[in-house]
């Protein structure tokens, strides 16, 4: 069943009213009254589509990660299937350097609003899953699972944000290629 198209509008009206925010006041905790009143939209309307700020949070990242999950499910090697698991989790890595490095606001604010329990989000979840994957066919040796969480740790909104902004961008993806290196061969 398809969303109404007075249901879509008031969505994306609620994702950009958010985004926009989010690039006004950085980081900084914003409200659900807020997103509301930019959206001009009823605060109930946002609550009953996203259920929280969590879960707006969540619903702005996984719309600003749709892109990459297309590319790994069924986008062109390395990202996609077809290449050795050592160069997809690479490629993964350096996709996801990119994205954070470009939604470092956003980032900051879905980790403070999931607070609780970060590794639970759907997001998370899904890139813990591909990488675990990946790392369990190129090493089967290792504790994947431990690896996935590692790896995935070093994209903490403080930590992607002192890496990319210490006057070299391309840091966290270059280390990240250099770690993976040293532990899958």
């Amino acid at each position: 069943m398809s969303e109404r198209a007075d249901a879509a509008r008031n969505r994306r009206a609620i994702l950009r009213a958010t985004e926009e925010l989010l690039a006004i006041h950085g980081s900084a905790h914003i409200s659900l009254d807020q997103v509301a009143a930019h959206a001009q939209v009823g605060k109930g309307t946002v609550f009953r589509r996203f259920g929280s700020r969590t879960g707006l949070m969540q619903a702005l990242l996984q719309e600003r990660a749709a892109q990459l999950r297309q590319a790994l499910e069924s986008g062109p090697a390395p990202l996609g299937p077809g290449a050795p698991p050592a160069e997809r989790i690479v490629a993964f890595l350096d996709a996801l350097s990119q994205l954070a490095a470009g939604n470092l606001a956003l980032l900051a604010a879905h980790e403070r609003s999931c607070a609780t329990d970060r590794h639970a989000d759907p997001t998370y979840v899904r890139w813990h899953t591909h990488l675990e994957t990946l790392i369990g066919q190129a090493r089967p040796d290792l504790d994947a699972a431990f690896v996935a969480h590692a790896l995935l740790g070093m994209f903490d909104a403080d930590m992607v944000r002192r890496l990319t902004q210490e006057g070299d961008p391309g840091r966290l993806a270059r280390s990240l290629r250099q770690l993976v290196g040293e532990l899958l061969t």
